[in-house]
């Protein structure tokens, strides 16, 4: 109300002074500022606006389109190894390879002598009886001057000898000092002969001979020789 007042009090002076004053004076001072006025009416209600989007799947944080592929990343330590799979099909058979050098196994692996007694002399009692004569020597492996075979291919072997006699006779057949067989022949008829023989396997370096007892009537001449034998069966 006391502002109503004023201002029509102002407005009254300010009519006053124009009739009065043929001159203009100096603008007045700026009068203080009103207070703010009352809120204005509601507006009327604006249109219906567009349908907004659906969630799905409640309020939660949806998933968004799939993004482009990242750049792929930096090798990772290896795994442990899986368990060995089941065997594949046979290939196809490679063609046949070139022929090789020629080897000399072919000759190792035979073994055989046959060796005579070369005088008509009796051996001596208990000792190695040599047979001197060579009728056959695969390799050399029989030592005519030990009377000792020495094996170079590993195998089973046979060995027999056929002895003519002068006398009683008992001879060993021994493997490495061992006593494999004893031949032994007590009667004694002139024109008589008497043999034995055995299978027995040998490894490598080992040595077989016959060695008299104590009655050593072996002979060794044209008409009768006493020969000792032996050969491979079969390799190992």
């Amino acid at each position: 109300m006391l502002y109503h007042c004023f201002l029509l009090i102002g407005s009254l002076l300010s009519v006053v002074a124009m009739e009065t004053c043929p001159t203009t004076g100096m603008p007045g001072i700026p009068g203080i500022p009103g207070m703010p006025g009352r809120d204005g009416r509601e507006g009327e209600k604006g249109e219906k606006g567009q349908p907004g989007a659906v969630l799905h799947g409640g309020l939660d944080l949806q998933k968004g389109e799939k993004g482009a592929p990242g750049m792929m990343g930096y090798s990772g330590k290896r795994g442990q190894n899986g368990e060995q799979g089941k065997s594949g099909l046979s290939g196809i058979a490679g063609p046949p390879g070139e022929p090789g050098d020629p080897g000399a196994v072919g000759v190792r692996l035979k073994a055989a002598f046959s060796v005579a007694r070369g005088t008509h002399e009796f051996p001596e009692k208990a000792s190695v009886i040599r047979f001197t004569k060579v009728i056959t020597n695969i390799n050399d492996d029989y030592n005519t001057d030990s009377g000792h075979f020495r094996c170079w291919v590993p195998g089973t072997y046979y060995f027999a000898f056929h002895a003519s006699l002068g006398n009683k006779l008992c001879v060993l057949m021994k493997l490495d000092h061992t006593l494999i067989a004893s031949f032994c022949d007590h009667r004694y008829r002139r024109q008589q002969v008497t043999s034995g023989g055995l299978a027995v396997y040998l490894s490598r370096n080992q040595e077989v001979w016959m060695e008299t007892k104590d009655y050593r009537g072996m002979r060794g001449q044209e008409n009768g020789y006493s020969v000792f034998s032996g050969f491979l069966l079969h390799p190992h």
